[in-house]
This record gives structure tokens, sequence and C-alpha cells, in this order.
């Protein structure tokens, strides 16, 4: 193996740290080899192989793509070869332009690259440019870092050359520049990427026009920009448009802002109850407004800190900044709160400390953010990100390549740079501001698969040392790089009048590193290196200044993920133990992840104690219990949900231990179960604003009308311990049907379900045990009737034999295909299907109120009450009616046979992939289905990413 990129700032000046830099020849870089060698190119040191890619559609089965003899590495998987085949590989699929091979795919983006440094003169020669390209071309092949999308959708084609994914406009208080941001939202929403903007300096509604009457306000203006978003992302590329819309917290029109998205889901419950078509793509659903953009309200430290002490705050005109009224600073904080409860809008970006750490306030102060608030910087620009795979530094001995890191975080951040040279932008006035600052956005996946395989816990301060480690080395290496190329190619135009002040945030980035408190030889050795970067970079800069405004970011990385085939995405946790992979030939395995055995062994477990430890996983989807595993290492395997998930200020204190590390913000949010309370996001929010992040969203689970409900908790196997054998007793039972009497009592509904009508009919024993169901749907003699009596007679017959009502709910709760959608049932809002509705009802009916609790079915009365902080219980039914203990079983049974079992499994296991996925994910619900494959999305970042195709719900 050779060396890689590197340039110094004077003849033959070496870098520490084993790493050896080339010498500078003249005017340019000079390209040293680090993972390639000379004469052999990369392509020829690796096994090819053909592979059919054929993705079906998850209604009927039928191919909606499909491209055969496609030729991919041996070692790329599956899943990744999909998701590059029919996301990024050019071309109409039969003809002989379309692309059919990764080497076609990283040729195009590699040679553009390569061509883009010469033209521009980055490299000194042109056997520099030569091994430019082929180490680009390794560092791709090999999966150790990826390009966001647009540069695969565009570079080396015909289209314009769009290397950006995020996107910041501006709007002022005129109408010319609100039809501006119109035009250029609906622009960037073609292109299939995302904008933010905030619309502040627009005046607010209690403000007056110069012809005398009151100013419409920001809010009036969202409602064109949302329809616009709307209908563009329905004939767009995109599933939906990503947007972010920001107001600034001193802004009048603050309270209405906060309430807009919240007041929109009591609409849709209001006009559903009044016979109107609020069923997704239903003809009356367009009047739900708000309902394509993030928002985010965007504090000031005087408000937090008005917050904090319970004093009033100020809000103030547009026109003259003179203040308007006065409000209490704990109340519109607790609204914010209270919102973001109800519909996870708004989330909160913290001015104070965006614009403490930012290098430009010369230019403009940083009023907005991309949609996923990542990336932060001026109005009018844009910024190209890219991604490190951090696993494939991990070395065998499970040290970190201190060495071969800062080696690609230089490459990574030289080709980034060059693609601003010939980058194409969607309109000039992003050309020009994002040509004169050059915002890179440099950031990392796969740090959760990086911990626990480490054998930290992502809630720990050893990991949370780790990851700051790692990411403020990556910051240094790229300011250092970026100070070395602005003696080459000049530094970026707008240096010269903010040469102080960004001279200021890199000490500050500096000094940060001091404060990172290491645990172990590899967070101490990537701190040692930070500091020595630092050192190097201050000093360059200061004679060379810097060729970027800014640098590093953490982006959500969903599809770009899955290509580099990460375990996790961006600053994420693992999501789960378990996952399913794709198989040549067709159909998937359930696996263990492979960090889960390589965590043990750092753990100091034997191989026959990991081998039962992952046995158990693959059974059960979790730690818990797991052979031999102690108790206390539990935190490493703990998961973003499952049996153990990290608590959300485990994310927050995440999110703070890296932020200083990081020239733009970080996309994540912070989940939370549905049981929290308000006053949890208010304290979330507030906590996010003392350790420094940058911005905040949170996610309540089923906090949303449109989302199904979801948690449910695990049932407990009833054991009964023998003291002297140490052996566990099963009651085994043999059940004996208990019919209904010939006259019986019985209660009929109708419902709709996504327009489909039908009724239900349920049954009771005379002590209102249920024991027979009819579900009547269509005509009789149809199909769908036949199928639905029989599928009664069978839930009859099995409840009469004793099967408890709960366990069907718990099954059939969830399930999703159409018709689904909108339901004319006052408690149950949504459903993902006719047989979600109808067990969702009769748990209602048929379940005491503990049960269903723990299903989280509630009826709309016991959702106030819980959100009012009453006692749900006590609402709703009048407890002298319902005999509960009657309705807690379904029938009775008989018991005919005791007898001891030795090692008998729990009944606890699981018996299929799917009864697996349930007990790893619950029942949650909230990720969306992919509108491509119907694959369960899951989080990436502040967006969903499809496992199954690479689809996201937004963000690149």
């Amino acid at each position: 193996m050779t060396e890689a990129v590197s340039t110094t700032s004077g003849p033959g000046k070496a870098r520490r740290g084993g790493v050896v830099t080339g010498k500078k020849k003249g005017k340019g870089l000079t390209v040293d080899r680090v993972w390639t060698t000379e004469g052999v190119h990369p392509y020829d040191e690796i096994a090819w192989e053909r592979r059919d890619v054929v993705m079906t559609n998850w209604r009927d089965g039928s191919i909606n793509f499909e491209q055969r003899g496609v030729e991919f590495p041996g070692f790329w998987s599956v899943n990744a070869t999909n998701i590059v085949t029919s996301k990024y590989f050019r071309g109409a699929v039969g003809t002989e332009q379309r692309e059919w091979s990764l080497r076609q795919l990283i040729d195009r983006v590699a040679k553009t690259y390569r061509k883009g440094g010469e033209d521009h003169g980055y490299f000194a020669t042109e056997t520099d440019a030569q091994v430019f390209e082929e180490e680009l071309t390794w560092l791709l092949l090999h999966q150790y870092f990826s390009f966001n999308s647009p540069v695969w959708f565009n570079v080396g084609t015909a289209s314009p050359q769009q290397v950006s994914a995020c996107f910041i406009l501006a709007v002022d208080d005129s109408m010319d520049s609100i039809l501006d941001w119109y035009k250029e939202e609906g622009l960037i929403f073609k292109g299939g990427s995302g904008a933010g903007v905030n619309l502040s300096r627009i005046r607010a509604s209690k403000e007056l026009l110069s012809s005398g009457g009151n100013a419409s306000g920001p809010v009036s203006f969202m409602r064109g920009a949302d329809a616009s978003a709307g209908t563009i992302k329905s004939g767009g590329a995109t599933r939906r448009a990503a947007k972010m819309v920001v107001l600034d917290v001193d802004h009048p029109d603050v309270a209405e802002f906060i309430q807009t998205k919240a007041r929109e889901e009591d609409k849709i419950r209001a006009l559903r109850d009044a016979g109107f078509d609020m069923d997704l793509g239903g003809d009356d659903i367009v009047s739900v407004q708000y309902q394509n953009a993030n928002n985010s309200v965007r504090v000031s430290d005087e408000f937090m800190a008005a917050v904090q002490n319970g004093t009033d705050f100020p809000l103030r005109g547009r026109l003259d900044g003179a203040e308007i009224e006065r409000v209490d600073a704990k109340d519109l904080f607790r609204k914010l709160a209270t919102a973001a409860w109800e519909c996870a809008d708004p989330g909160i970006q913290y001015d104070g400390t965006i614009n403490d750490w930012h290098t430009n306030p010369e230019t403009g102060r940083i009023t907005a953010s991309n949609p996923c608030s990542e990336y932060m910087s001026l109005d009018n620009s844009s910024c190209n990100l890219a991604s490190l795979n951090l696993m494939k530094f991990l070395r065998d001995d499970d040290s970190f390549d201190v060495a071969k890191f800062v080696k690609a975080v230089e490459f990574v951040i030289t080709a980034m740079e060059i693609s601003i040279s010939f980058a194409d932008f969607p309109t000039e006035k992003i050309g020009e501001t994002t040509r004169a600052y050059r915002q890179l956005g440099i950031g990392y996946a796969n740090l959760g698969a990086l911990l626990m395989a480490s054998g930290m816990a992502y809630d720990s301060e050893d990991g949370r040392a780790y990851a700051a480690s790692i990411t403020a080395l990556m910051n240094a290496v790229s300011y250092r790089r970026s100070a070395e190329l602005a003696g080459i190619v000049g530094a970026y135009d707008g240096y010269a009048r903010n040469a102080s002040a960004h001279t200021r945030v890199m000490r500050k980035h500096a000094a940060a590193v001091d404060a990172v408190k290491t645990f172990g030889a590899n967070d101490k050795a990537l701190v040692e290196e930070a500091v020595a970067e630092w050192r190097e970079a201050l000093e360059t800069g200061e004679k060379n200044g810097w060729r970027n405004a800014q640098a590093s970011l953490l982006a959500p990385t969903g599809t770009i993920g899955f290509m580099m085939d990460c375990d996790t995405t961006g600053i994420e946790p693992d999501l789960a133990l378990v996952k399913f992979k794709k198989l040549v030939g067709g159909g998937s395995m359930q696996i263990v992840n492979g960090t889960v055995p390589r965590a043990l062994r750092n753990l100091g477990y034997q191989e026959e104690q990991i081998e039962a430890i992952v046995e158990f996983i693959a059974g059960n989807g979790h730690v818990v219990g797991a052979p031999g595993l102690k108790e206390e290492h539990y935190p490493v395997f703990d998961c973003a949900m499952g049996e153990r998930t990290i608590a959300p200020m485990g994310h927050v204190r995440m999110m703070a231990a890296v932020q200083p590390h990081l020239s733009g913000a970080i996309s994540k949010t912070v989940n939370l179960p549905e049981s929290a309370t308000i006053e949890d996001i208010e304290d979330v929010y507030f906590q996010g604003w003392t350790l420094g992040l940058k911005a905040l969203a949170i996610y309540r689970d089923n906090c949303k009308v449109g989302q199904p409900l979801s948690v449910v908790k695990k049932e407990e196997a009833v054991v009964e311990e023998t003291p002297r054998a140490e052996i566990e007793k099963i009651v085994e039972y043999r059940p004996v049907r208990k019919r209904l009497p010939k006259k019986r009592a019985s209660e009929t509904v109708s419902f709709s379900v996504g327009g489909a009508e039908g009724y239900l009919t349920a049954s009771s024993y005379p002590d209102n045990g249920l024991g027979e169901v009819f579900f009547k749907m269509s005509k009789q003699g149809s199909t769908l009737a036949g199928i639905m009596d029989a599928f009664s007679v069978a839930i009859s017959i099995a409840l009469q034999y004793g099967v408890p009502l709960e366990k069907y709910v718990e099954k059939f709760t969830n399930m999703r295909f159409e018709p689904a959608g909108m339901t004319d049932d006052p408690d149950i809002r949504m459903a993902a299907s006719v047989i979600d509705y109808l067990f969702r009802r009769l748990a209602l009916d048929f379940l005491p109120y503990d049960t269903r609790s723990e299903l989280g079915i509630l009826t709309s009365a016991e959702r106030i009450a819980e959100a009012n902080g009453e006692d749900p219980a006590s609402v709703g039914r009048d407890e002298d009616e319902v005999d509960f203990a009657a309705l807690a079983s379904s029938a009775p049974i008989e018991k005919v046979v005791e007898k001891i079992v030795e090692n008998a499994p729990s009944r606890a296991n699981v018996g299929s992939s799917t009864e697996l996925l349930e007990r790893v994910m619950g029942k949650a619900a909230d990720a969306p289905l992919c509108m491509t494959c119907g694959t369960k999305m899951r989080p990436a970042g502040s967006c969903y990413v499809c496992e199954g195709c690479g689809s996201t719900s937004g963000c690149s």
C-alpha cells in the first residue's frame, strides 16, 4: 500500500502521526498513493459478478423495476446493488445508453471530478490528476465514502452538473420577493432537492401596509408555498417536497406560526366527523394546509434566558423593530412544546449558538437551514455533502486507523471543493453565493455500529468521547486541507471581509478539542492527532486564508448509507439488533447484526458464550435475559427501537458531544415515547440550548392523527419456578369449546374505512365475554364477502375455544393494505386497513382499560384525559356497567393435564420473522411505508429512508 492525497505549505514539510506528505511541485496539489498500486487499476484488484435486479410492487406483485445482468463487486450486498441500479444508473432501461455496471457509474463521476480539477488548476501535474482519479475510484468502489445523491444523479450526464442537496433561500418583505420564493422553491423541488427559508422579514399581520390596511403576515403566505410544494411533489420524482420554514421567536405572528400544523390536525378530525372525504388522496384533503414543510422556531439567547428566569419577552415589528407587545416567555415556550407534543412541529433552532459559530457575519447572519437542519449558512446558498463510512477505519484488532482516516478526509474535502468549480445551480443568486463562499459538508455514517462493535454504549461517557474525537479530527483535517487549498487556488471570495471572524471560529473549534475527555487508546490517539492538525491548520490559515467558509456537518445519509452497506445512518444508533439480508436468488434471511458478536468479543466473552447470546438475539430481538450476558453490558446493545431503547436525553447528549466540532449542525430527530409529557419536551428543548446545540427536532410516538397507534408492551411469559429442581413448570392446557346460547346479546357497528363501508356485529356470552363476530363488506356472493364470512367464522370458533381477544388485537392491528385511511369512527381516526380498524373497535368495546393501555388503544375521551394530566381510566365507560373481569378472557377453558417440562422454551419465544420484527420494534408504525416498494421505512436523521429500494421521504 502507498500513501494518499496530501500537500504541505512548504517544500519537504512532513505530516505527523506516521502520515507521509507528498512534496509540492510548483503550483497545484501533488497526490500520493494510499490505497492504490501504480500500474494496477482498482477495478482489476477485485472480483466482479453479474446480477439481476428485479423489484416488485408490494400491492400486486407486479414488476416496477427490472434490469438484468448488471455488474457489481462480489462484496457489495444485494441491497446496495438494487439501490444503486434503480436510483443512480442513468439512461433509459433497455437502451444502449443505459448504464449496466458500477464501473460506468464510478467512471462517470471520477473522471468528471478529475477533469474539473485539471481545468481549474488543482493538480501540479497530469500524473497527480491520474493518481487522484484512481484513488477516488478505489474509495468509492470499496465503500469508504459516498457523495450525496445529486452527484450520482447528475455529474457526467447531459443534465446540469447539480452537486448540491441542500439549499437556503431568502424572502424579503415585498410581493416580488415572495413570488420569487415560490418560483425558486419550485425549481429546487422539481430537481428532487429541498430548501429552507426564514420568513421573519415579512411584516406581521398586526402591522400596516403602505395603503393603510393590515398586512397578511408570513403564515398567510405559507399557504401558497405549501400548495405549490404539494402540487410539484405529486408529479415529481420525490415522494414529498422537502422544505423548512423558520420564524424568529420575536416575530409578532410567532404564536400563530407555532399553532399552524397542530390546528390542521384538529381540522382533519372535524371535517372527517362532518362527513367530508378526508382520506389520503380524497377530494377534501387538499383543504389541509402546511403539511409539506418542517417548521422551526428560531429562538434567541435573550428569549431562552427569559424562559429560564420567568420574565416577559418583547415581540417586535418588522418595519422598524419597535416593540408591538410583550408576552410571558414561559407561556410562549409552553405553547411551542405543546404543539410539538401534539404533532411534532415546530422544531427549535438556537440562533445565539448558530451565529456565535458563524464564519461570515460581515456578509450576513445565518437565518435559516436546509430541510433537515444540518446545513446552516448564508441566504441564497447551497452545500454539497459527502459522508465517510466509519466502520472501514476500524482495524481487525479494533484500533481506529487514524492515519488512513486523515488521508481519507483530506481526499474527500479536495474532491468536494473541486466540484464547486464545475457545478451548476438552480438560480444565479445561489450560484454566486456558493462560488463565493464554497460551503462543504463532510460528515460520516455508521457511528452507531462503530460504537457497538467497539463494546461501547451509545449513551455513555466513553461512547460520546469516541464520537467527539472522531468528529474533532474530521473537522480539523477538513480545515487544514481548506487552508492548503487556499494557498494553491486562493481563499474564498468572501474571506477578506470576514477574516477576523473566520479565524475566531477556527480557534473556537481548536479549543473545543482540548475539552474532549478521553477514555481509551482510540479516542486518545484521535484527540492527539486533532490537536496537531489544528495547530497546523491555524498556522497555514494565518498565511493562506481558507478556501471554504464551512467544511463539516452531519447529514442523515439515507440512500447513500445503504449504498455503502452501512448498518447505521449518520449519527444514529443501531435501529435494532436484527435485520433482514436480501439474497442474490431472491428472498431474504434474518440475521443478527455483525456488530453484535464483535462487541461481545470486545467485552471479553468466549466464542461459546457469543454463539449462545447471538442465538438468543436471533430468536428474541433483544439481549434481556440472554444466557451468560452480564446486565452491566446491556447498555452496549441499546437501540433506537425495541426492548431496550436509548433515552431521549441520550440522543441529546450525543449531539452535544459532537456539535462543537462541526461547521454546521446535525440532522437528527429525538424520539420520545407516546407517554412523554409536554414537560418532557420542554426539558429536551431547554437542555438543547444549555448544551450548545444548534437545532433540535422531536417526535413523540403516535402524536400525529395520520399515524396509526403503535407501541405495545411485551407480554411476559407466565412461569412458575420449582426451587429444588430449578426447572420451568409449564401448565399444559387442552381447550374446550364453550358455545354461545341460542339467544345472545349482540351489537352492530357500521363503519367506513378509506371510503369502504361495512358492518361489524359482535355477540357476547351472558357474562359479557366476546364469543362471536361477523364482518360484512361488499355484496353477498362476491369474493370479498366470502372471504370476510370465512374469516368471521374462524375468529368466532377460536374465541369460543378460549383464544384471548387481546392476542388477535396484537396480531391484526397495524396490518396494512388497501382500503386504508380515514374512518368515520371518532375513537379511531386512521386505520391502516379494514382489519386494523375492526380489531381496534373490538378492543375498545370488549377489552378493559389496562389491557388496551398496554396495546396503545384508547378512546378519544381517554386520550384527552391523558393529555390534560387526568386519569384516563376514570373516563369513558361506567365501571358499574361492565364486568372487566369477564371481559378479560374470551371463554373459560378446562385444565386437563399438568406436567413438568425441563428446559421448556419460554412462551415469549417468537415463531416467525414477522413476530420477531414485532418483538424488535413493538407495534411501532409511525414510520411510513415506502411508496415505491411498500417496505416499512426507517428513520434517517429527520427523514425516513427505505431499506428496500433507497427511496427517501425528502432528504438526499
